[in-house]
């Protein structure tokens, strides 16, 4: 039970890390937006996530600083606990970030980072790693959810793939994404129309293929996330949208 549910730990990092970037527009969140999800593994209610998005300044210069927290809940909780905190502090137009805080508890397993960008000198500093050089774009997980929601989805044609450049867990993260098409996914709060994304994963110890992790994204103007299910060698793992607030758009609902 506890290798279980340190690989559900695993995964549901993995689902923080969102998608993410390339241009600039209106952006589709404000602060004061928050979003809350159910997690399953199988029958078992397991956990929740939630991440909120709030407008701050730092040395007197406007940010955005979001915040996105994984935990196990209930029985879940008692036998193997998990707390996952993802927080990144970005620019409000160009929404790249300018530091990233990873800290996570799974079990026994702790692990606190902070990585600081410098964009225009095409470097980072990693508390852990020190400093080391990047090309062109690249944004930590957090930052880059919020950037993909803004600029990654739209125009999009099935098995389109999307490559970008995070840095994440302490390592450069090369993603692809690819996406699927447009399905309905039902939900406690209604039948929501997304857009489906497959994340490609490394076939291992977690998953058993790549395309193992599954996005669903809503395909209206808010761009969230719907549901994210994690097929891995030990079953089938699922957070579920259950709370919103203060979204820029109503969320549509299908009749």
């Amino acid at each position: 039970m506890r290798t279980t549910l340190k690989t559900i730990g695993l995964a549901l990092s993995l689902a923080l890390a969102g998608l993410a970037p390339k241009a600039q527009g209106q952006n589709p969140f404000r602060g004061g937006e928050r979003l809350k999800y159910n997690m399953s593994y199988g029958f078992i209610d397991g956990g929740a996530a939630e991440m909120r998005l709030m407008e701050t300044q730092v040395n007197g210069k406007p940010v955005l600083y979001a915040r996105a927290v994984g935990y196990t809940t209930g029985v879940t909780h008692a036998i193997y606990n998990i707390y996952d905190v993802y927080s990144s502090v970005f620019d409000p137009v160009s929404l790249k970030p300018y530091r990233a805080i990873r800290d996570v508890e799974e079990g026994r397993y702790k692990r606190y980072n902070v990585v600081t960008y410098d964009h225009q000198g095409q470097t980072l500093n990693s508390q852990a790693k020190g400093v080391q050089a990047f090309e062109g774009e690249i944004f930590d997980v957090v930052s880059g959810f919020y950037y993909a929601r803004r600029e990654l989805f739209h125009d999009l044609v099935p098995n389109q793939v999307i490559k970008l450049q995070t840095y994440f867990a302490d390592e450069f993260w090369n993603m692809e994404i690819i996406y699927k098409g447009i399905e309905t996914i039902e939900t406690e709060l209604g039948d929501i129309e997304c857009m489906k994304f497959l994340p490609l994963v490394e076939p291992g110890r977690v998953f058993d293929r790549e395309d193992d992790l599954k996005v669903w994204i809503s395909n209206d103007r808010n761009r969230i996330p719907v549901r994210i299910q994690m097929d891995l060698i030990i079953g089938s793992f699922v957070a579920d949208l259950v709370e919103y607030e203060n979204l820029v758009y109503d969320l549509e609902f299908e009749d």
